[in-house]
């Protein structure tokens, strides 16, 4: 009797895990269709959006600012965001003389240069084309964004050149945080004993440090 009730409770078992299987693909075939609708709704909601930009009129619509430092590592978007860009700079940015004239020939080597421009452009949009946009925004954009800008350009770019990116063994691509070697005893230091002195640079962190010095000599005046 007691062999005939296990088998009796392994069959149940089995029959309810098989009619759990069948509700389960029942419920994913009644899901199918409504997946397929929800992306067809999203991929129109796309296109809606992308129209209404493009009939707001040429160049870049006003929205949330890219940054080209953790722009997407698609060619295709890099390349709608500077030529997004450069149509702005036609239009607006390089009709101001000190714009003009601070403006290094070797604009599209300086990332830091590229993501200035980035945000200026971005807020010259939401100062006129934004549907919110103010006289107040307006005015600011003048007096205080496309000035600083200017004023950073001309300090990153100085007086840079095509001829100084050209390739020499010296270019080391992405910067390097200085001196990481030295988390370790900051961080417990800083945890922990915060109160008291910093601890003392050791050999490996000079060492790291001439590396990082000799680095940037070499690189982009």
């Amino acid at each position: 009797m007691a062999g005939d009730k296990g088998k009796d409770q392994t069959f149940a078992s089995t029959a309810a895990v098989a009619g759990l299987a069948r509700e389960v693909e029942g419920l994913r075939k009644a899901v199918e269709p409504v997946t397929a609708l929800s992306n067809q709704i999203d991929e129109l909601a796309r296109v809606v959006q992308y129209l209404a930009a493009r009939q707001a009129g040429p160049g870049p619509a006003a929205g949330c600012t890219p940054s080209w430092l953790d722009m997407p590592t698609e060619p295709a978007a890099t390349r709608e965001a500077l030529e997004e860009l450069a149509w702005w700079m036609r239009l607006v940015f390089l009709r101001y003389a000190d714009a003009a004239q601070n403006l290094p020939e070797c604009w599209l080597w300086h990332p830091d240069i590229v993501e200035e421009l980035l945000w200026l452009m971005h807020a010259w949009l939401a100062a006129y084309r934004d549907e919110k946009a103010t006289v107040a925004r307006a005015g600011d954009w003048h007096d205080r964004y496309r000035p600083g800008v200017v004023r950073r350009i001309k300090t990153l770019g100085g007086n840079c050149s095509l001829e100084n990116h050209q390739q020499r063994g010296n270019h080391t691509g992405s910067p390097v945080v200085p001196l990481t070697e030295a988390m370790a005893p900051i961080s417990a230091w800083w945890a922990t004993h915060r109160e008291q002195a910093a601890p003392e640079p050791e050999d490996e962190h000079y060492a790291a440090a001439a590396t990082v010095q000799r680095r940037a000599g070499g690189g982009r005046r």
